[in-house]
């Protein structure tokens, strides 16, 4: 099983999980073209992609799905209300309509050799989730765009190869940079996003000794550095309360360009 990350962050968000024959997309918050120069650098080509899983209808998340979906005639997947969303919006209005697959986060489902769940997330959107990527010996959580953290979130991210988590930003640079009080607030809240303290407390729930890798995701170019959040979590490592073994290797998925490819 395979993970690269091909952006990550408020400009856009777009990876890409496969095993095997089977190649899916999270996310289509990129360029088309981008997209395509992604999948090239690991040899997969569109028409080699399954499907496109879609968290949330934000447009960096949704911004190259119409071209991307309509252009190769990939599914895509998301809940009812996030589809809906999608469709209203310039960036996925072109996506034809057989080609929308709704799910729920009740129910898990297949798409080639990997099996799919989605976890409900705490996020200002139509009805935004998270998933969980297996082929059955190998497993891919992912959670981004979320607030707040339940024990349900905390399950989601449970016993997972590769953890793909939020750790947006900084809570001293958000209260001091330039944004308006009213986006600072909404960042800040339940349904905004995951600081770097609280996105390594809810990472220091789910360690265990065969999580590989921790990629830190979706930071914020404003509002924190990656070597902050980096430190973040290597602090919670160093102060484990229960004295996990992990030695999961930590990085962060880039803003405007693929990451490096992790192969299990």
């Amino acid at each position: 099983m395979y993970f690269i990350s091909l952006a990550s962050g408020s400009s856009g968000n777009c990876a890409c999980i496969g095993s095997g024959e089977t190649n899916i997309i999270v996310d289509c918050g990129i360029s088309a073209r981008s997209i395509e120069k992604g999948l090239a650098a690991i040899d997969v080509t569109p028409d080699m992609v399954s499907g496109i899983l879609i968290t949330h209808e934000h447009s960096d998340h949704i911004k190259g799905v119409g071209t991307f979906s309509k252009k190769y005639q990939i599914p895509v997947y998301g809940t009812i209300e996030t589809l809906a969303a999608m469709k209203r919006s310039p960036y996925g209005k072109a996506v034809p309509m057989e080609l929308l697959m709704n799910i729920s986060p009740d129910y898990s489902f297949n798409i080639g050799e990997i099996e799919i769940s989605a976890s409900e997330v705490s996020h200002d959107a139509a009805h935004p989730v998270c998933y969980r990527l297996t082929d059955g010996i190998r497993t891919v959580a992912m959670a981004t765009d979320l607030g707040e953290y339940d024990i349900t979130t905390v399950e989601h991210l449970s016993n997972a190869d590769i953890v793909y988590l939020e750790s947006n930003y900084d809570p001293e640079m958000l209260m001091v940079g330039n944004y308006p009080y009213y986006l600072k607030q909404r960042i800040d809240g339940a349904k905004g996003h995951l600081s770097n303290e609280v996105s390594a407390e809810l990472a220091e729930k789910i360690l265990h000794p065969s999580l590989s890798h921790i990629i830190l995701a979706h930071l914020s170019k404003e509002n924190n550095f990656p070597e902050i959040a980096v430190q973040t979590y290597k602090n919670m490592l160093n102060n484990c309360k229960d004295r996990v073994v992990c030695n999961a290797e930590i990085t962060v998925a880039l803003r405007d360009c693929p990451s490096d490819v992790i192969r299990l």
